[in-house]
């Protein structure tokens, strides 16, 4: 039987236990998200083994717990649990930077292997801190008559510490410290929770000898590693953030935003020089399939979602002079990095830290033009592909509006742009595709009024005979014009009930992972 003090205490550590078992959960999903992205197929490998790894915790510990009922015995568990989450990064690290290097590489193999390498390094210390629970019910019982409440309390306790180690994680810890950090904060947090329950329920004799882990881990922590993340060739900043890691690459004398697995350029910069060769001036076209003559003078405003750190916003005010510009970025942080290294700095540029989705439909404008670049497989948030999205779109366009959505594809696999294209139907009278030439990028043009290739091509006609307009439009009309592609006849249609976009971008994913090909993820 343990005392009253005991069995309070007993209670806390099963708090703890249960919000570090979150914490290592989420904190897992980003140790890994640096490396291999944040796909729900990366989620769903994660949840799924550690929810295994808790299954056999629990059928352990209560065996166990019925062999050796002993504060002691759970608070050793404990403590060599906590003790080997914090190892977890530490022998990690070198696994996952070269991962990162055959990311860079396209060795699809030791992508593989470091993924699984990593995800089984989980299964010892998460077993260890599912024995808890079972362990404490066990200790807390003192008749059957009291086993149903005793058990609903250690479990509600648990999960209200596992509420708490949501959200600190995400909130707090990762944005201020860092991933690897946060795994040594909680480590170390519950370390010291099981060696002073060791303390409170027998002596400071035998609580004494544990402290050697929090002690070393902390040695190793100081003397073993550095605090970087990744190594690339021409790395010149690396963070990580609520929603991402994010990294800045010079590559001859280009800065270059790349976030989380480091697959795809989400904005360049160079202080002389606006072409980038990437699909963002294509953009710029869109409102030239109104009827003819449209001028860049026309266009009075813009909306960017998906601002990133400004490449569209910068190229825009080159053309269209300085027209108002709201960006939409979800992430502060990715804005920050924008404004430190990428100049985006323009005084007609709002940056604009919310959901592109409902910062646009709380906005409370009208724009010209709608620029979507917030799609790119498998990162393709599902709500800004759905047929009460471009509702939102179309009702924040003017008469003479046009949309352009930036979209990744495969090769051989034009369902995802099928899709968005059959959805738009619904609500736009005249869509557009093209697929940017030595890239797997497309985009879909809409406009608010029926209008046709025709003018397209008039418009091109009549700007590429004047001199003041910038050769970077005319570049980017002469690309379109080119490489328009036929539009589908697609009848699907993306809602908020049902919007399978995870169907299409797993295939993407699941091939690459089966045959290495590369290239449908650029």
């Amino acid at each position: 039987m343990i005392s009253a003090t005991a069995r309070k205490y007993l209670y806390f550590s099963v708090f703890a236990a249960g919000m570090t078992t979150l914490a290592v959960e989420l904190s897992a999903a980003r140790l890994l998200g640096n490396i291999f992205g944040t796909s729900n197929l990366v989620w769903a490998s994660i949840i799924g083994l550690i929810l295994i790894y808790l299954t056999v915790g629990y059928f352990i510990g209560g065996r166990w717990a019925d062999r050796s009922p002993h504060l002691r015995t759970m608070y050793l568990i404990m403590v060599w649990g906590a003790f080997l989450i914090g190892l977890v990064p530490l022998v990690a690290n070198p696994v996952l930077k070269a991962a990162a290097d055959a990311f860079d590489q396209f060795q699809v193999g030791i992508l593989f292997g470091a993924f699984t390498g990593v995800l089984i390094l989980f299964s010892i210390p998460v077993t260890l801190l599912g024995t808890i629970s079972p362990f404490a019910i066990r200790l807390a019982i003192r008749s059957p008559a009291e086993a149903g409440s005793i058990s609903g309390r250690v479990y509600a306790i648990s999960t209200l510490g596992a509420f708490l180690g949501t959200f600190l994680p995400v909130l707090l810890f990762i944005p201020t410290i860092g991933t690897i950090y946060t795994f040594i904060s909680f480590s170390i947090f519950l370390m010291l929770v099981a060696i002073a329950g060791l303390w409170l329920s027998y002596s400071w004799k035998v609580a004494l000898p544990w402290i050697w882990m929090p002690v070393v881990l902390l040695i190793l922590v100081i003397f073993g590693m550095g605090r970087g993340i990744k190594a690339s060739a021409g790395q010149v900043y690396e963070t990580e953030s609520q929603y991402n890691y994010i990294q800045v690459l010079e590559e001859n004398g280009y800065l270059i935003l790349r976030l989380n697995d480091g697959q795809g350029d989400h904005s360049m910069y160079h202080p002389s020089e606006i072409d980038y060769h990437g699909p963002w001036k294509q953009f710029l076209v869109a409102p030239f399939f109104n009827q003819p003559f449209y001028a860049p003078g026309d266009l009075d405003n813009m909306a960017i979602i998906g601002l990133a750190a400004g490449t569209s916003a910068r190229q825009a005010t080159e053309v269209f002079g300085s027209i108002p510009i709201d960006g939409y970025e979800i992430d502060p942080e990715i804005i920050a990095v924008g404004q430190e290294f990428f100049d985006m700095n323009l005084p007609n540029l709002t940056a604009i830290p919310q959901d592109g989705r409902w910062g646009l439909e709380h906005s409370g404008k009208l724009y010209d033009l709608i620029a979507i670049d917030a799609y790119r497989p498998p990162y393709i948030p599902w709500h800004l592909t759905t047929l009460e999205f471009f509702q939102i779109v179309q009702d924040h366009l003017t008469d003479q509006g046009a949309l352009a959505i930036n979209v990744g594809r495969a090769p051989d696999d034009r369902r995802l742009i099928d899709a968005i294209v059959g959805t738009l139907t619904q609500t736009f009278p005249s869509i557009y595709v093209i697929d940017i030439p030595g890239t797997f990028n497309s985009i879909i043009y809409a406009t608010m009024q029926p209008t046709s290739v025709e003018y397209l091509y008039q418009n091109l006609l009549q700007l590429s005979d004047q001199q003041d307009v910038h050769p970077l439009l005319i570049e980017a009309m002469k690309v379109t014009a080119a490489n328009l592609q036929p539009t589908s006849e697609s009848t699907i249609v993306f809602t908020d009930d049902l919007a399978p976009i995870e169907w299409i971008t797993n295939s993407m994913v699941l091939r690459f992972m089966l045959f290495g090909d590369m290239e449908i993820l650029q």
